[in-house]
């Protein structure tokens, strides 16, 4: 295995450049049947997908968020632009969170913002959102860096051949400890603040 690491470093860097939410003025203004939310979330989120067979969001998986009350029932089988922002929300969380976790966050979202005509609506609490996430990147392309930059000076007294997978590893296992210390973090403050247990 022979790694070109600055090729490595700049093809993450450039694969963080290209991440970009879904802006509401590109959902739909009118409902949509089922069919149409998968195709929309698949060809908008299509950047995230890992391999190009995965799936961003399926028909069982939309109706199951219904089910467990992550998501309202369509209205006569069609999803609204609420519908649409809230699969986005779980889109995300789904990776890192429990299905009672999302529950636990997006529930008091659903109820006082799903179909809200004026005040906060969740349209534009989806772009408030959002819009602090955007400005992240740049930090998290510098920590990215940083972590790199760390992980190249271990291993230092094994061989060539053995320190450039050792260094890789060590990379990984920084990057790692960064999602499992956030997790906890965010499991914390829903344990803590959402359910009010010390």
């Amino acid at each position: 295995m022979t790694l070109d690491t600055d090729d490595l470093i700049k093809s993450i860097l450039d694969s963080f450049s290209r991440i970009d939410y879904i802006k509401p003025s590109e959902i739909p203004s009118i409902d949509l049947y089922m069919d149409q939310v998968t195709t929309f979330m698949d060809s908008h989120l299509q950047s995230s997908k890992r391999r190009d067979d995965d799936k961003i969001l399926t028909k069982t998986m939309i109706n199951n968020y219904a089910k467990n009350k992550l998501l309202p029932p369509p209205k006569k089988k069609k999803y609204s632009r609420d519908h649409m922002l809230l699969l986005i929300f779980i889109y995300y969380f789904k990776n890192i969170l429990s299905i009672s976790d999302i529950q636990k966050l997006l529930g008091p979202i659903c109820q006082k913002y799903f179909d809200a005509e004026d005040g906060l609506t969740l349209e534009k609490l989806y772009e408030e959102v959002f819009s602090l996430e955007n400005g992240e990147v740049e930090n998290l392309k510098q920590d990215v860096v940083h972590k790199f930059s760390r992980s190249q000076e271990t291993f230092s007294s094994v061989s060539k051949e053995e320190q450039e997978f050792l260094r890789l590893f060590s990379f990984i296992c920084m990057l790692s400890f960064d999602v499992y210390m956030k997790k906890q973090l965010i499991e914390k403050l829903l344990d803590t603040v959402l359910d009010g247990q010390p």
